[in-house]
Parts: C-alpha cells; structure tokens; sequence
C-alpha cells in the first residue's frame, strides 16, 4: 500500500530555499546572551569571531600569533570551561551579565570557577571590540577624558599605570560609575567593572598571554602601544 504523497517537489523546494535565505538574513545572536530553547542550552556559551581578521591589527603592534592563541585558544577555553561548569546548574540559560552578577563574592580570595569563565568570557568578548586598526579620537572622547582627567595625557598617564601596577594577572579599565563621572579602575584575574555597578568603556588585558609574544615582559611598553594605536575610539565613544 502506498503511503499519502508529500508535497509536491517544486514546493519543498520553495520552503527550503526560503528556509536557507531567512538563516542567511537573520540577525546575528548575541554572543553575550544565551540561547532561548532547551535544545541550545549546552552552547550557552558561544566564541564570538573576531570582528577583523587575525592579522588586521599586526601594523598597529598586536601580531597575528598574538590574536590566534589569544583569541582561537585562550578565550575559547573560557567559553568550553564555562559551557561544562553552568551544565545542569542554576545559572543554564542566564545571560553572561547575570552570571558575572550573580556569582562574584567580593569577600573571597579566589573567585569560583563558574565565575572566572563568565567573567573572562566577557572580558573577551570587550576586548576585541574595543580594538581596531588605528584611528582618530572623536572630539567628545577627548572632551571627556580631558574633562575627567585634565588631558588626554594624563588619562593615558593614569590608564598606563593602572596596568601596569596591577599585579599578577587582570585588566585595566576606564569606566563610567554610576554618578556619570569617569575612573581608571584596575582588577585583578577576571573580576571586571560589572561586578561594581560601572559601565566599562575601555578594557586593556594585562595577562601576560595578551602581550608576551609581541613584547615579552615589557607591559608598560604593551599599554603604551595599546592606547596609542589599538584602541577603538569609536566603540569608546558609543559608550560614553
């Protein structure tokens, strides 16, 4: 006995074609946000692509080798680690912000594991949009700065010390508090500006895997490099 006939072939067809342009059209998902169905859960965290190519910012002193381990290696790390330490816990299906949020201990010497991942993962993720190759500041992020910090010198001044006085691993960070008035902050490991309330507008990684094949030990030398040819301006002023 024959089975009931499907749809006609042209009309498959059709609906798969149209299938495959809405995927083609659809808007990217946030890299920062969880996926919504049971079934994704265990790509909650996901590796965001660079937003230029591996070798885009070698001019401007961070070399392609650099961005392969930093980028392909280390942060993806973060996001495997992360995948495997929020399965079957509270934290599935909350977005990275709420994790960060939500599992920081400010009385704890050593922050968990969950935390860690979360937070780098973010971290990350900042990071490369806040670099491009080299641009111009806009007027209003040195209006800001300069208001802020006396000059745009001094802000650099200030920034510069901030990492390179942070010991051990961590980040350097120009955020915005919750009064609007603009700081140099400075944390250590993973622990980043959303853990105090602050919007971070600049973020510079100081973990040595950010730095050492490009400028071995010299971080000061890194940051100074960092403000002054890597720093996507653009973002910054986004974000003001």
């Amino acid at each position: 006995m024959l089975g009931a006939a499907g749809p006609p072939r042209v009309l498959r067809d059709a609906a798969s074609a149209a299938r495959m342009t809405q995927a083609a059209t659809a808007a990217p998902e946030d890299p920062l946000r969880f996926p919504k169905n049971d079934r994704e859960l265990s790509m909650a965290f996901e590796l965001p692509p660079l937003p230029y190519a591996h070798d885009a910012l070698a001019d401007a002193g961070m070399s392609k080798e650099t961005l392969e381990y930093h980028h392909d290696i280390h942060h993806k790390a973060y996001v495997d680690n992360g995948n495997n330490l929020i399965k079957d816990t509270e934290w599935a299906g909350k977005s990275v912000e709420e994790i960060v949020k939500g599992t920081y201990d400010k009385s704890a010497v050593a922050q968990s594991g969950i935390f860690n991942n979360a937070s780098q993962h973010w971290n990350h993720t900042e990071f490369w949009k806040m670099m491009a190759p080299k641009m111009a500041m806009p007027s209003e992020v040195e209006k800001a700065l300069t208001d802020a910090f006396g000059s745009v010198d001094e802000f650099k001044k200030a920034f510069s010390a901030a990492g390179a006085g942070q010991f051990g691993s961590g980040w350097a960070w120009l955020v915005k508090d919750a009064d609007g008035s603009l700081k140099v902050t400075k944390t250590e490991n993973g622990v980043n500006p959303l853990c105090f309330g602050q919007t971070a507008l600049l973020g510079c990684d100081v973990w040595e895997h950010s730095y050492y094949i490009d400028f071995r030990n010299k971080r000061p030398a890194y940051l100074q490099n960092f403000l002054d040819n890597l720093v996507n301006w653009e973002y910054v002023a986004a974000k003001l």
